[in-house]
């Protein structure tokens, strides 16, 4: 059948996608989410079908196409396509196979990579996919395996240097932004150290955010190859490459779904380590009622699990438990976060000493692992003659940013204290709370919105004393985060 392009000017965010008239679908049997090839010279592409009952969306004799479709075969508007009956990807087979309980071979989990990696799954099949390793948790063998699969499938930074120091944090905890203390000072010790890290989802800034208030972070592969051989390290964002880039779309179906599978939490870690050839990584993983992990039984299970597919993978890893209870540092948002990192390096009185000493204790950790003894003291030393700030600011430079005063930073001008309404000791902080009261300031969108802490669990504090401000960067958002913050009991003082 030969149909005439109609772009409709949309994207699915991934999976290629056509929608064809009724009448057209009716004439080759064709339902939703059935597979067509459209042929457009000698490029020839497999899509989903979606179907339009009504003619003023896709008029008969037309094919409207996604944006993902538009890219791939090059088409215009008003092109001339030829379109067939294409059958269902391999993968499906496999997906169901796995909802059933079964184990998956590698060539299958391979198979299920590589569909997922070429928009070839459709987002309810990705979801059934999540839905299945959630359900039926993925052997060690079979998250090796996925996990080698999402490298293949991929880009991977070769330095062929060694050791190459990688770390990551499981994430949940505002605050929590070590990788901007850690990079430097590793750095500066002469190790290399390519961190790629995520911008936020669901909190008010992840490192990329963060960092992107000081330089540039999206680079392609051979400019952070670069930037990593002239300054040792960077801190530069994973999604700007294609580093297990099947990773990105199963988290992008994870977080509505509020699904962690375990299997692919550890996949996903590794492969990202892996794909820019890491030996020596540290993972942080905190604990508490408000953390991806909630107790230490389940945080020494997924060590037990890292330690295994490390060892399987010829890496050197150690994972450390930390408590998750509470925001780490003062600042929540993008740049109040990275004026916390700053202050640290700069040694500044302001500086979030809890930020500082869990920097520390991380480094001390690493340098252990590199076979270096001392390595707090080596850290601690780094930092105070100001090689860690010098380091930050030549990675700065590098990633196309400028040095940059702490007090310099624009925060959210408009600005609101919360005060406590009773004296005691601060006994407990609502991370959840924390974290949605900032995005409701306008975090991370807003680079200056968010919060600023006065006080920590452990801390004294009297009435009418400050708890915390929120600031904001729109007025209308100032107006409406007030009110959510007079309503919510983000912390609990007795």
């Amino acid at each position: 059948m030969k149909l005439k392009v109609k772009d409709i000017d949309i994207a699915s965010g991934g999976p290629l996608i056509a929608v064809m008239n009724h009448e057209d679908a009716a004439m080759l049997d064709l339902h939703v989410m059935d597979r067509i090839k459209i042929k457009k010279g000698e490029k020839i592409e497999t899509v989903v079908v979606d179907i339009a009952q009504s003619k003023k969306i896709v008029p008969k004799g037309r094919l409207g196409v996604f944006e993902e479709v538009i890219s791939s075969l090059k088409l215009k508007n008003n092109d001339n396509v030829e379109i067939s009956i294409a059958r269902k990807p391999l993968s499906l087979e496999y997906i169901k196979k796995k909802l059933d309980g079964q184990k998956l071979a590698k060539e299958e989990i391979d198979q299920i990579v590589w569909d997922i990696v070429h928009n070839k799954l459709s987002a309810v099949e990705l979801a059934y996919f999540v839905a299945a390793c959630y359900t039926n948790v993925m052997t060690t063998e079979e998250t090796i395996l996925l996990t080698k699969a999402m490298v293949k499938h991929g880009d991977v930074l070769k330095l062929n240097k060694h050791p190459i120091i990688d770390k990551h944090s499981i994430g949940g905890i505002p605050g929590n932004r070590t990788t901007l203390v850690i990079v430097p000072i590793i750095a500066a010790a002469g190790y290399f150290i390519p961190k790629t890290s995520s911008r936020s989802i669901t909190s008010p800034a992840g490192t990329a955010d963060t960092m992107e208030v000081l330089a540039n972070v999206a680079f392609p592969l051979k400019k952070m190859k670069q930037i990593v051989l002239k300054t040792n390290g960077c801190i530069v964002w994973g999604g700007a490459l294609n580093l297990a880039p099947a990773d990105d779309k199963i988290i992008a179906v994870e977080r509505p779904l509020e699904i962690d599978a375990e299997s692919q939490l550890l996949a996903s870690i590794m492969a990202k380590k892996h794909s820019v050839s890491s030996t020596h990584i540290l993972i942080d993983v905190p604990i508490g009622k408000d953390a991806k992990v909630k107790n230490k039984f389940e945080a020494l299970k997924l060590k037990n699990e890292f330690e295994k597919i490390g060892r399987r993978l010829k890496k050197h890893i150690k994972v450390l438990i930390t408590d998750g209870r509470q925001p780490i540092g003062n600042g929540i948002g993008p740049a109040l976060e990275a004026r916390d990192v700053l202050w640290v390096l700069k040694r500044d009185p302001r500086r979030p000493i809890d930020l500082e000493k869990k920097c520390m204790m991380m480094c001390a950790n690493i340098f252990s692992m590199a076979g270096l003894k001392d390595g707090y003291k080596k850290a601690l030393e780094i930092l105070n003659s100001g090689k860690a700030y010098s380091k930050m600011v030549e990675i700065i430079k590098a990633q196309n940013g400028n040095e940059i005063a702490a007090e310099d930073i624009k925060i959210g001008k408009y600005s609101h204290d919360v005060l406590s309404s009773k004296s005691g000791r601060v006994i407990a902080i609502d991370n959840m709370l924390i974290s949605r009261i900032a995005r409701i300031a306008g975090a991370p969108k807003d680079k200056g919105a968010g919060i600023y802490l006065y006080k920590h669990v452990g801390y004294k504090v009297k009435r009418g004393e400050r708890l915390f401000t929120i600031y904001s960067e729109s007025k209308h958002e100032f107006e409406y985060v007030k009110d959510v913050a007079k309503s919510c009991k983000v912390f609990a003082v007795r």
